[in-house]
């Protein structure tokens, strides 16, 4: 990713600089690399000086093109990039730099054959320059060619063994083939060639995750927040990391900062998990909605969103989630496994309710998410029965005093079911039935 960098203010000059002087100053700023003091706005206005004063140089007027078209690039004004670009090479078809800085915006725009193209002929004309093993070794990342990626970073290094960049890009490559460690060793060699690239923290904090360091993984995203606090995936990644860690909180913390520097359905979704999480289910489920609102074709929002209206026993409106899923990724496992299991569930409750087997209570009025949970599943609906007829045995068996002691036990079990329904770390199925045990003991010792 590339950033802009801030306007400087530039010094009043007494006099006049001669046209070479100023001729010169302009090339020097045009051809000024992304990282440089000057702002894209200013190269351009560079180049556009240097193109003018180059009409009668054809190499030169390309060169100024081609920087002009990669400030264009910056600022993600393709129009003018890839028309300034063409110009470059028409002019000069030996201008390997104008063909990777095509390629590059080719593969940006998701015109993968075309750039592959570009970045071909760049390495043709200029085989002795890094920077076009390396554009090419992206292009063969995105295309999966994972292998013929690695092999063009590795001439990449060789050719420079500073080139920063190109050890991370290696570090992808090698993540996406699951060799985490290797990546982690091409990460390292770029953090220690140029210590203030955020991107290489992150991601060697995705490869120390997959290896289960979760503590170095969270470093490196802090890390990576530390060096560049504007971009919205670092606070997504560690985010991610807390809510993997358990710590939903400081997850939440996380992604609402993400979702304030750029508000998409990833981070929307990932925020509502969390919220399901800590049982939040109403507000996960208003994340989910914002998220399908920015991304109509996001599977996973549906997904989660369907787990969401499952725990809240809306079966109904849980299938037509999961089936919209699965409808826009075929592919979703979780997604058709869920699918299925609610189906499945909804047939046993309509088969229970056909045979009259309801619980204690009036599902059609029923407003608590536990009692909607209950409704939903014929086990839950059996316990809560046998919890029931267990509790009127053991209540005909006592004094007014055991009476009164038991109405009081069975209001707090009903009341912290109500309260802790919804939990991580509350099971119903399972406190249901240490009650019903209870019960009957009880009921057994009169």
């Amino acid at each position: 990713m590339r950033y802009i960098w801030p306007l400087l203010a530039a010094a009043c000059l007494l006099t006049a600089a001669p046209a070479s002087a100023q001729s010169n100053v302009s090339a020097e700023i045009c051809a000024a690399a992304d990282d440089a003091a000057n702002s894209p706005e200013q190269r351009i206005a560079a180049c556009t000086d240097a193109i003018a004063a180059a009409k009668d140089a054809p190499a030169e007027a390309s060169a100024a093109l081609t920087s002009r078209g990669s400030a264009y690039w910056y600022i993600n004004k393709m129009a003018q990039a890839f028309s300034d670009l063409d110009r470059a090479v028409a002019l000069d078809p030996k201008n390997a730099r104008a063909f990777r800085e095509r390629a590059i915006a080719y593969r940006t725009s998701g015109r993968l054959d075309r750039a592959l193209a570009d970045a071909n002929e760049a390495v043709r004309l200029d085989a002795n320059d890094a920077k076009n093993f390396d554009v090419r070794g992206n292009v063969f990342n995105n295309n999966r060619q994972y292998d013929r990626a690695i092999e063009d970073y590795n001439e990449a290094v060789r050719l420079d063994p500073k080139f920063s960049l190109a050890f991370m890009d290696r570090g992808v490559a090698r993540y996406f083939t699951a060799d985490y460690e290797n990546a982690i060793k091409d990460y390292d060699k770029a953090i220690e060639l140029d210590p203030k690239r955020a991107r290489a923290f992150t991601n060697r904090g995705a490869a120390y995750k997959k290896l289960g360091r979760h503590d170095r993984a969270l470093d490196d995203e802090s890390a990576a927040i530390r060096l560049d606090p504007l971009v919205p995936e670092y606070f997504g990644n560690r985010g991610l990391s807390y809510q993997d860690n358990g710590d939903y909180d400081r997850a939440i913390a996380d992604f609402n900062e993400a979702i304030r520097l750029s508000p998409r359905a990833n981070f929307l979704t990932n925020r509502g998990d969390a919220y399901q999480h800590k049982g939040e289910t109403d507000r996960a489920i208003d994340d989910y909605d914002r998220a399908l609102k920015l991304n109509p074709g996001f599977s996973l929002a549906y997904n989660n969103r369907g787990a969401a209206y499952g725990r809240k026993g809306d079966l109904e409106r849980a299938i037509a989630d999961y089936e919209q899923a699965v409808r826009i990724d075929p592919q979703l496992d979780s997604a058709a496994e869920n699918l299925a299991m609610a189906r499945q569930k909804r047939d046993r409750r309509n088969e229970a309710t056909a045979d009259n087997r309801l619980p204690t209570f009036d599902c059609a009025t029923a407003k608590r998410a536990v009692e909607k949970a209950i409704c939903s599943d014929p086990d839950l609906i059996r316990l809560d029965r046998q919890i029931d007829d267990a509790y009127k045995s053991a209540l005909a068996h006592r004094d007014s005093a055991g009476v009164a002691r038991l109405r009081r036990e069975q209001r707090a079990f009903n009341a912290r079911r109500d309260e802790r329904f919804g939990r991580p770390d509350y099971q119903l199925k399972r406190e249901l039935e240490r009650r019903l045990l209870a019960l009957r003991g009880m009921a057994a010792r009169n």
